[in-house]
């Protein structure tokens, strides 16, 4: 899962400016308004180009939200690991014995505010499903998924509805997929489907 995570709810004066003048420049505009929430999950997708990391950063930043990112910690060497760490890294622990998923709820559970962004399809490839991580982490830590997009047919990037999960996870995707279905892709060809992975049966069926 690629993530990036908000500790604190205003970016500083700095970053607004820079998102600001970014997509005003590339002639990008915003959408929606920061959710009055302390917690919550925000889906980032379209993900088909390193481009995105971009956009959705100066958005982001251009709303007033201050960005910190999740990454495995063999990523954090000397002397990149300051670095990254000024940039916002933390650091998470892929050997240890708890999932990944568990270490984020976490994450969230022990903060008073907090953001945590994914990209559900977890490549800039083409994926034929959507990874349910972010929704698994929104509903064990019992907090709301916003949606945040990138269309790159109306050059607009911005942050969607709200969804409380209601742990029926197949029929709140059906809202999400809804939600997605008119926006424009960097590279429409990668979107990922919308969809869940088949569960298989005890013959390895599709269930």
């Amino acid at each position: 899962m690629n993530k990036f995570m908000a500790s604190s709810i205003s970016a500083n004066r700095l970053q607004r400016v820079v998102g600001s003048s970014f997509l005003r420049l590339t002639g990008w505009e915003v959408e929606g308004v920061i959710p009055n929430l302390p917690k919550y999950v925000m889906i980032l997708a379209p993900h088909t180009s390193s481009w995105d990391l971009v956009f959705i950063l100066a958005t982001l930043y251009a709303v007033g939200l201050k960005i910190h990112w999740f990454g495995k910690k063999e990523i954090f060497y000397w002397p990149l690991g300051s670095f990254f760490k000024w940039l916002g890294g933390i650091p998470i622990d892929r050997g240890l014995r708890q999932s990944v998923v568990q270490q984020t709820v976490e994450t969230i559970q022990s903060r008073e505010q907090v953001i945590v962004g994914i990209a559900p399809e977890g490549t800039r490839n083409n994926s034929k499903y959507w990874k349910t991580g972010f929704y698994h982490i929104a509903h064990q830590a019992q907090i709301p998924i916003v949606f945040a997009f990138l269309d790159y047919g109306r050059k607009v990037g911005g942050l969607g509805p709200v969804m409380n999960p209601t742990g029926d996870v197949e029929e709140d995707m059906k809202i999400i997929r809804q939600f997605y279905s008119g926006i424009v892709a960097k590279h429409p060809q990668n979107f990922g489907n919308i969809f869940l992975k088949p569960r298989l049966d005890n013959e390895g069926l599709p269930r």
